[in-house]
């Protein structure tokens, strides 16, 4: 067995292998998988904000599992994330993911970095796995599924606020660039969110807000986007965005960020545009069943809006932890 680095550029042959590896260990999970474009991007291509390295795992010229190792450069640059992390099941059971695991660590200190996280779910084979290698859970988040096929949308209509001195602005699609700066202030408003004590607030910039909104497209994605604004000045005040597939090739949704920034906070805003997201999402795209979203079990307003809303729990993650 040899653990070797890809190279996008060449690699595609292990790329899709560790693709295979991580589809097959993740059998076991209901919810929704990236398709092979956002994989790609997610877990091998390198970033302006992010460097990446992707690593496998080589049996006999097969992909036996395999790791990757997310770096950042703008803001943490203390840490290291690590995910996926995979064997495949047949592998399982002869050390394969320990080593990976140790190789992970030991690039992780080689770019200087003190802090690793990772995720699994709450239970299960993942977490026996960070637990008996030194990890400790931080962030729990819960995931939670509305059925759309069960929502009847005169009673999620039912459930909007009427909300005086704020208009939406909506879009499908990566933002333009007249949005960018907008788009920034209400993405650093997301640093109010449950994370880890490690790690620091995120800032952001035009430059940094167009990044995000190219990946969209790079990813085989879209996104449904609606803002509020104050009338009086324009000024954002509330964010959401529901992503899926470009190509519509299955019935999820995944609703992404939710941010009600701290001036606005108290009108009822965050129920507000995700209900007119959600319900222009499900006219314009029938062919959905489900969105699933995720959320800090210690984040009650928004926990709170999702249960309004008919969300119901999934299952929980952990965010583990663990100090080079």
């Amino acid at each position: 067995m040899t653990v070797q680095r890809v190279d996008l550029g060449r690699d595609e042959g292990m790329v899709a292998g560790l693709y295979d590896a991580y589809v097959a260990a993740s059998a076991d999970d209901p919810g929704p998988l990236p398709a092979l474009p956002r994989f790609r991007l997610n877990f091998g291509a390198d970033r302006p904000g992010q460097g990446v390295e992707m690593w496998v795992a080589v049996e006999r010229g097969n992909v036996a599992g395999g790791y990757s190792l997310g770096l950042p450069r703008l803001d943490n640059t203390h840490t290291a994330s690590v995910f996926p992390l995979v064997v495949r099941p047949e592998r399982r059971g002869r050390g394969l993911g320990a080593a990976l695991f140790e190789h992970a660590v030991g690039r992780a200190r080689a770019h200087g970095r003190r802090l690793l996280l990772t995720e699994t779910p709450a239970t299960g084979a993942g977490a026996r796995f960070a637990r008996a290698h030194g990890m400790t859970p931080s962030v729990t988040e819960a995931r939670r599924t509305l059925d759309l096929r069960a929502a009847h949308p005169a009673a999620l209509e039912a459930l909007r606020p009427a909300v005086e001195g704020y208009a939406l602005q909506q879009w499908v699609g990566p933002a333009g660039p007249e949005l960018l700066d907008d788009l920034a202030t209400l993405f650093d408003g997301m640093n109010d969110a449950p994370r880890d004590a490690g790690v620091e607030a995120s800032r952001y910039d035009a430059e940094r807000a167009g990044e995000r909104e190219r990946s969209f497209t790079e990813a085989g994605q879209t996104c449904y986007t609606t803002i509020a604004r104050r009338v009086a000045d324009g000024a954002p005040a509330a964010f959401t965005r529901i992503v899926i597939k470009a190509d519509r090739s299955d019935g999820w949704a995944n609703q992404a960020d939710t941010v009600v920034l701290r001036p606005h906070r108290g009108r009822r805003l965050g129920l507000l545009v995700k209900l007119a997201n959600l319900l222009w999402l499900r006219e314009s795209e029938p062919h959905l069943d489900r969105v699933i979203t995720w959320n800090a079990t210690t984040n009650a307003h928004m926990l709170a809006i999702n249960e309004a809303m008919g969300f119901r729990l999934f299952d929980e993650w952990h965010t583990w932890r663990l100090e080079l």
